[in-house]
């Protein structure tokens, strides 16, 4: 199915005490170009992300946004009590109060405000387990990523078809004014000749001969057969399962060489026109396979 390069998918799940959220989105890029945010102590999941995200992307500018917070049912952190320290606190405040006469006062609260007494300490986490959750919110957004592209990709498949119509159509019209425009030219040439010879005899051969060369010069059945089959080749590629924008970037490639050919080959106004149609038609399917992956 024909995908288009830009998408956003997103998955949000709590798993083993840790609320995850995973946002992937992408633009139009000529190769796969994968940039994660995570946070500081996730570095070692970007290689596996990547991995991950490239298993469903060909081409795209990428970008992966992982954010992760403990429900409280998987804490991480801890605290630390020092309880020499805080023996050593109470001895010295016993002596100053001994020395000074002043009573001593204190409470639990406030001697677990004195420093280091009390010290938060982040319990080492289980990265594998950690991976195992992340990696299956991160599958869940690639998903949903892949059929926001999918979705994109039917409309830009309808579209593209619509137009090869209309580049079949234009190259019909081309072909069926040729040659008109050959015969056209035989009358114009019989005319001038009877003009400049007045009374005399005209070679009806030599006139036919000239516009056997005439048309030669301009034939164009070789480049509107070539046309009608890369149109066939495209439509064939539009209904592969493989990333397809580059091999339709050379075909559409090639149809303008073609286009571009009968347009300097073409004598006729008419047929002129039809090309400037024909390559207007052209630029817009160009356009089109940019977002295609």
């Amino acid at each position: 199915m024909i995908k288009s390069m830009t998408g956003y998918g997103r998955s949000q799940q709590q798993i083993s005490g840790w609320d995850i959220t995973v946002e992937i989105k992408a633009v139009n890029h000529r190769y796969f170009e994968f940039s994660c945010r995570a946070p500081r102590n996730c570095g070692y999941m970007e290689d596996k992300l990547k991995s991950l995200v490239q298993s469903g992307i060909a081409r795209g500018k990428t970008d992966l946004y992982l954010q992760i917070a403990s429900t409280g049912e998987n804490n991480d952190e801890t605290v630390k009590v020092n309880l020499e320290l805080a023996k050593s606190y109470m001895e010295s405040l016993a002596k100053l109060s001994e020395a000074t006469g002043l009573p001593m006062e204190i409470s639990l609260s406030s001697l677990s405000r004195y420093p280091d007494v009390l010290t938060p300490e982040r319990v080492a986490v289980d990265e594998d387990a950690l991976w195992e959750a992340v990696s299956a919110v991160a599958k869940e957004a690639l998903a949903n990523f892949i059929a926001m592209r999918e979705t994109e990709g039917k409309k830009l498949k309808e579209d593209l078809l619509s137009r090869l119509d209309t580049v079949l159509a234009l190259t019909a019209e081309v072909e069926k004014q040729s040659p008109q425009t050959v015969e056209n030219y035989r009358n114009r040439l019989y005319q001038k000749l009877s003009t400049l010879l007045a009374d005399r005899n005209i070679d009806d051969a030599r006139v036919l001969t000239e516009a056997a060369i005439f048309a030669d010069r301009i034939a164009v059945d070789e480049e509107t057969v070539r046309l009608k089959s890369h149109v066939d080749q495209f439509r064939g590629i539009l209904e592969s399962d493989e990333p397809i924008g580059r091999k339709l970037d050379f075909l559409t490639q090639e149809l303008n060489r073609e286009s571009n050919t009968i347009g300097s080959k073409a004598q006729d106004s008419k047929i002129l026109s039809v090309v400037v149609d024909l390559k207007s038609e052209l630029e817009k399917i160009r356009e089109q396979i940019q977002n295609i992956e």
